[in-house]
């Protein structure tokens, strides 16, 4: 931001970036009303609404920076010194977000589906290892009673299931 505002361009152009800037970072453009403004608002009949801004999804978040990359490459004033500033370099780091989120997006069935198995391994009623732990102890108990060794080795192992 403060590369752009020591270029001389418009106020209308800057004030785009300061916009997809704040999206970006997750701020808002005018403060939350407090419960006082609100109680006010209410008090002169006039209808309170707030809608949330939130933009901070990752694929938002990645789609505001691209938008921001392109204002700033339509801007032939901004020339930054630093490398990592330049459009090039943002580029770079855009490309590298978005593969990662890629990455991850593409990752996320494969992993909820290895739970769901894990799930019915560990927790699936009379088939579970859970409920087959359980019945095993019940059983070392009666064949060898309460205060045997065997049952002692095994009673505090704790089991506990879960709702699938």
């Amino acid at each position: 931001m403060n590369a752009v505002k020591a270029t001389d361009i418009s106020s209308q152009v800057e004030e785009s970036v300061k916009t997809l800037v704040r999206k970006i970072q997750g701020t808002r453009s005018t403060a939350k009303k407090t419960e006082t403004q609100k109680a006010d608002m209410t008090a002169e009949g006039k209808e309170v609404k707030e809608i949330s801004t939130s933009q901070m999804s990752y694929e938002n978040r990645l789609d505001n920076f691209n938008k921001l990359i392109q204002l700033l490459s339509s801007i032939e004033l901004y020339t930054p010194n630093e490398p990592e500033l330049k459009i090039t370099a943002l580029t770079e780091l855009y490309n590298d977000l978005k593969d990662k989120n890629n990455a991850v997006v593409n990752a996320a069935t494969p992993l909820s589906n290895a739970r769901i198995v894990r799930n019915n391994i560990f927790y699936k009623a009379d088939t579970g290892l859970v409920d087959i732990a359980t019945e095993v102890k019940a059983y070392i108990k009666s064949l060898f009673g309460a205060s045997s060794p065997q049952y002692k080795q095994i009673s505090k192992l704790e089991f506990k299931g879960v709702k699938i």
